[in-house]
């Protein structure tokens, strides 16, 4: 009997499919497929022509969201309204993408390095997270309009290069797109699944595959044994990709035509021409020798030759990966048994030909690289749906498990369906100079405050020597065993103070409260991101309100009138938003103070240096 859900919001009766899908989110396009007739199929769009949504997301005058064809049409006309390559920006620090921030249409803020980056779009500001769970609602969509019910499950695959922090954000986007994500699978492990590799329990094989998509790039060694998938060793890079291959054809367009750099980065429109046309050129030379097309009434041209000469060094970057996976592995190169290619970028063919001699084999390229991980995606789901018996599935964690932060935030550690045995840890330090002691409080639940998750216990880390706030390096650690025993370790780095505590049993919760646990958290999934934004931007806000206090008072001789009484006054008006609900707003105001007082700073720091140099004191 078919489960019956009502969309309250367009007041409409769903039936409700136990299909669990499989979803590749990529850099440059995303898929989502699942198992029909017993093979994993992706799924096509309305039109039944494309099975790739581009992973761009686009907000109209009126803040309306447009994602995948139509949102890339709107690269030119409105760059800076369209988002792309949000995936090179999920877990990612200011500090991470400062570097290739000029080479984006849209804004990429934070002027905390180590803060997560926000994109802004008028006088709002969006996370990579928010952005994520947009391209997941638009496969959500289509997938049931394919199947003609809606789906609330899924497996969401990664590069195996991605920290924990971007496999948590990568989960976080799933639930606020109204998903359940079972699992986040490796990309490579996914590409094996759908080779067929891994399903015969009987068959050993070590396998490498090759993943060269839009934006990233990474090498894994697998090892498979019964059905069971090992990591051996993995490498590769989250910042290179076919977006690499586009930027070297631009540069060698600029250096050919003589284009000055700064002009193409202030409009952003032709900057983004050129980079569509330099896609076009990479995958026309996939064919043919030679491309010609026009931009801005200038006619550029590119042969193979060139083509290949300009993308050889980005090539042998990968290959280099490739034979440190091999090493970390302490493998021979014979020993590996099949290559498997995955991403669009591996049908250019010197990547083949490379890839091919560096293994010594021919190559697994029958699938679409452009489809490979979202089918085995959907394999993954099937195994998880309990339909393929021979895969090997350990035990996992019910429920997510974490630790209370400042303003009753839930911080995760342990993700819900962690493998069992598992370890995970993160570190933090104390929010108020002088602190001594530090109350950790353990949660279990997937909603984003506190409040709303069950609390397991709790225990105080004392005798933390006293330091000024965010100087303390606490590590904190959640330890299960293979009895589902979880065991809370703190540790104060710089001195060694260091206290633990265990729960037994499965966290005391029933199937039924966990399935009541998740629904809520799928339902309240938007709610709960619009609190945290605002909690984490009002915490963040204070920061910089009691630092521009600081540097106030510090430098007042520093400074002419005009300067202090400016400060003065954005930090005023920063304070004021702290006091309201807009997220948007304090947001809007940490980043004109940011801007306003970061010369300053620059200024004050070069004074002080002088000064010290000059053997006065500071």
């Amino acid at each position: 009997m078919a489960k019956i859900s009502i969309n309250l919001k367009e007041g409409k009766v769903n039936k409700q499919s136990n299909i669990i899908i499989g979803i590749d989110l990529g850099t440059t396009n995303s898929l989502v497929a699942y198992i029909k007739d017993g093979q994993p199929v992706a799924v096509k769009g309305v039109d039944h022509k494309n099975t790739l949504v581009p992973s761009i997301v686009h907000f109209d005058e009126n803040n309306k969201i447009i994602v995948g064809e139509s949102a890339k049409e709107k690269l030119i006309s409105a760059p800076e309204r369209t988002i792309y390559s949000v995936k090179r920006l999920m877990g990612k620090s200011f500090h991470d993408v400062k570097d290739f921030k000029d080479h984006y249409g849209y804004e990429v803020i934070d002027e905390d390095e180590e803060k997560l980056v926000k994109v802004k779009v008028d006088h709002r500001f969006y996370t990579p997270i928010e952005l994520s769970a947009e391209i997941l609602s638009e496969l959500k969509r289509r997938v049931e309009q394919d199947l003609e019910a809606s789906v609330s499950k899924a497996v969401i695959t990664v590069p195996a290069y991605f920290n924990d922090t971007q496999r948590q954000a990568t989960r976080d986007a799933g639930k606020l797109a109204g998903l359940d994500v079972l699992r986040i699978v490796n990309e490579p492990t996914a590409a094996s699944l759908a080779y067929g590799v891994g399903l015969n329990n009987e068959v050993d094989e070590t396998v490498a595959v090759y993943d060269l998509g839009g934006g990233t790039f990474d090498v894994s060694i697998l090892e498979i044994r019964a059905g069971i998938f090992e990591v051996l060793s993995t490498n590769g890079d989250t910042f290179l990709g076919g977006d690499d291959f586009d930027r070297a054809v631009v540069e060698y367009w600029m250096k050919q035509y003589n284009w000055n750099e700064k002009d193409i980065q202030e409009d952003k429109a032709l900057s983004q021409s050129i980079r569509l046309l330099a896609e076009e050129a990479k995958k026309t030379l996939s064919t043919k020798n030679s491309f010609s097309g026009h931009v801005n009434h200038q006619e550029v041209s590119l042969t193979k030759d060139a083509f290949n000469e300009l993308i050889s060094p980005i090539i042998q970057k990968t290959i280099q990966a490739c034979q440190e996976a091999v090493k970390d592995a302490k493998l021979d190169i014979d020993e590996i048994e099949k290559v498997v290619l995955v991403g669009g970028s591996t049908r250019i063919p010197l990547v083949k030909e490379k890839v091919s001699a560096f293994f010594q084999r021919e190559v697994f390229d029958d699938l679409d690289p452009d489809e490979v991980v979202a089918l085995g995606a959907a394999v993954q789901a099937d195994v998880l749906a309990g339909n393929q018996k021979d895969v090997l599935l350990l035990d996992v964690t019910p429920l997510s498990l974490g630790i209370e932060t400042v303003g009753g935030l839930m911080d995760t550690i342990i993700a819900r369906n962690a493998k069992i045995p598992s370890k995970a840890g993160r570190n933090y330090t104390t929010s108020v100079d002088g602190q001594t002691n530090l109350k950790v409080a353990i949660f279990q639940g997937e909603r984003d405050l506190v409040k709303d998750n069950r609390a397991l216990g709790e225990f105080i880390l004392k005798g933390i020597p006293p330091m000024p706030a965010g100087i303390p390096k606490i590590a904190i650690h959640f330890i299960i065993d293979a009895d589902g025993i979880l065991k809370v370790q703190a540790m104060e780095e710089r001195s060694g103070v260091k206290t633990e505590v265990e729960i037994r049993s499965q966290y005391g919760v029933s199937e039924e409260e966990m399935a009541i646990m998740l629904l809520e958290s799928l339902k309240n999934a938007e709610s709960d991101m619009k609190a945290r934004g605002l909690l984490e931007a009002k915490i963040e806000a204070k920061n910089i309100i009691l630092s521009a206090d600081k540097f106030l008072k510090a430098n007042k001789e520093l400074l002419s009138q005009e300067e202090y009484q400016q400060t003065q006054l954005l930090t005023i008006q920063l304070r004021a938003t702290v006091e309201g609900a807009d997220k948007h707003l304090i947001n809007e105001a940490m980043q004109q103070l940011n801007t306003y007082t970061h010369p300053l700073a620059h200024r004050a720091m070069d004074h002080n240096i002088a000064t010290a140099m000059k053997g006065k004191k500071l």
